[in-house]
């Protein structure tokens, strides 16, 4: 059996739902019907940033070979407002940190948006922030030759149906989509 680690927060923990419902699980699931040998785990921790996975993250690597590991934090950088330039440090230094370690390992990396439309809010400073946020992923992929997954919450942001009561974590069908977007750059790897 291979490994996948899943490393992110609330997105990647499934934040208010059972654990089965997580996208992790459910890619385990397809792993497991397309009978694929590989272990997904779920390292994601509501709350964390990248800031904090960065301290974390000799905790987990410590716990098991790496064969895959799927980079998703930085949304609550961008809720906190986080200078850009910090966050890209801290996912640079993961992967890394990542590289050393596990060499063969496949790295990927899931890429966020700011999760406000700030046009009513009229901030330049705001709407910079955003353009500048959602392309610190991209400008990671491509220095660090990553497969990269544009945009973790496509279909699934500012959709209600899709979310909890909170406006902000995926229900059940939102982690459905988030599987579904995660497996369309994963799945061709394994």
């Amino acid at each position: 059996m291979k490994n996948i680690i899943f490393f992110g927060d609330s997105l990647t923990a499934g934040h208010g739902l059972p654990a089965a419902q997580s996208f992790p699980s459910l890619l385990q699931q397809r792993l497991d019907a397309q009978q694929l040998p590989y272990k997904a785990y779920n390292y994601g921790v509501s709350g964390e940033t990248s800031a904090g996975g960065r301290q974390r993250l000799a905790t987990v690597l410590a716990r098991h070979p790496v064969d895959v590991f799927v980079l998703a934090l930085g949304a609550n950088d961008g809720i906190r407002g986080i200078p850009v330039r910090e966050t890209s440090q801290n996912l640079q230094f993961i992967i890394d940190a990542m590289k050393r370690q596990f060499p063969l390992a496949q790295l990927v990396l899931a890429g966020l948006e700011f999760p406000f439309d700030l046009g009513p809010l009229g901030g330049h400073r705001l709407a910079h922030y955003a353009g500048e946020f959602k392309a610190l992923f991209r400008t990671l992929a491509d220095k660090n030759s990553l497969p990269f997954i544009p945009f973790l919450l496509q279909g699934v942001l500012g959709r209600r149906e899709l979310n909890l009561a909170d406006g902000v974590h995926p229900n059940a069908a939102g982690q459905q989509i988030l599987a579904n977007n995660v497996w369309q750059v994963l799945g061709p790897l394994l």
